[in-house]
């Protein structure tokens, strides 16, 4: 055999291994979803156990908790020391919920059977531009959430968790200290507000969602100490926003909707805004041609977008547009190092 066709082997064999990954990565997916469940994460947690140990903590059978641990160790969030001994890895330690910085509920949220159901149908919503989540469920997104308490904490919860990168980078990515107040549109829980506070004395804010939204962030706002600088706003942002701020942010909140509901939204935030006042739009901006080194899992959060909600990614060019038909110039797009692949977009009246 020549080094030639060696290389051409090789490659193949790299080709379908690739292949291979993506498509077993949902039941990747779920093996974490389950080890969630169990608890499996905060069962071990600073220390070697047995999966024996494990599985009797966890109300299980020792022969599946060790397969279930082992399939967990060569996904590298736990690490077998001897034969049935593991301890967990720092990707695996940010599955104990116990534990700061954990992502339990991201993970709960986004491996819950209801957000799952609408990528069964990702063929479908591509042929017809259709959001296949209203489609199954008979309503929108939001509005289910609305009638299961228990999932909508969860999704607060995920959201709050999805930030925590974002409100460790933001208040230095910008100047914050030129204005008074910031209301943040969407603001869920208040956990990305509550940062920018904590590192501008001087501002005052408004975290401005749905009741359903805002349920956990008087806990937050109390916990951070904010409680008289920080105040709550119910409302729909598709009817207006809070007037009296000089900074509206908006995270996460755009790729919501489409672009004639994001549209709507940034006019409000338009109407609301004074002459030297600010929107802050803290998103991913999508290049105008994929670079697979760099495109993370944008790209798939796009097509969660499609068929759970109707929203999409955007470009700069996109995100110029929707700026522009709510009488807003965007003036910046700045790269939100270590919160990648966050991008601080600033748009003023145009």
């Amino acid at each position: 055999m020549t080094n030639d066709d060696t290389t051409t082997t090789n490659d193949t064999e790299d080709v379908r291994d690739l292949v291979a990954q993506l498509v077993f990565g949902s039941l990747a997916a779920q093996t974490v979803r389950a080890a969630v469940r169990l608890r499996v994460m905060e069962l071990i947690g600073d220390k070697e156990r047995s999966a024996a140990e494990v599985a009797a903590d966890a109300g299980a059978r020792t022969q599946p908790m060790t397969r279930l641990l082992r399939a967990l160790a060569s996904l590298g969030l736990l690490r077998e020391h001897t034969a049935g001994s593991f301890s967990l890895t720092p990707a695996g330690a940010t599955l104990d919920p116990e534990r700061p910085g954990s992502l339990t509920s991201l993970v709960r949220m986004f491996t819950e059977p209801t957000m799952l159901r609408a990528w069964e149908h990702l063929d479908d919503s591509v042929r017809t531009g259709d959001v296949a989540f209203d489609t199954i469920f008979g309503k929108d997104f939001f509005s289910h959430l609305k009638e299961f308490p228990d999932l909508s904490a969860e999704f607060n919860a995920a959201m709050s968790q999805a930030s925590r990168a974002t409100a460790a980078v933001l208040p230095h990515a910008f100047d914050f200290g030129r204005f008074t107040t910031v209301t943040d549109v969407g603001g869920g829980d208040g956990t990305l507000l509550s940062a920018v506070l904590r590192e501008h004395p001087a501002l005052t804010g408004v975290v401005h969602d749905t009741e359903e939204g805002l349920a956990q962030a008087p806990t937050t706002l109390e916990r951070q100490g904010l409680t008289a600088r920080c105040s709550l706003a119910a409302g729909d942002f598709f009817q207006s926003v809070p007037g009296g701020a000089d900074v509206y942010l908006l995270k996460s909140i755009v790729h919501d909707w489409s672009d004639e509901q994001a549209v709507t939204i940034l006019t409000h935030c338009r109407e609301a805004l004074p002459p030297a006042g600010r929107v802050l739009i803290v998103e991913p901006v999508l290049p105008e041609v994929v670079d697979a080194e760099t495109a993370g899992l944008t790209y798939l959060t796009d097509l969660n977008m499609m068929v759970n909600v109707g929203g999409r990614e955007r470009t700069r060019a996109d995100f110029e547009e929707v700026c522009r038909r709510a009488g807003l110039a965007l003036t910046s797009v700045t790269p939100l190092e270590q919160a990648e692949p966050f991008c601080l977009i600033e748009a003023t009246a145009a």
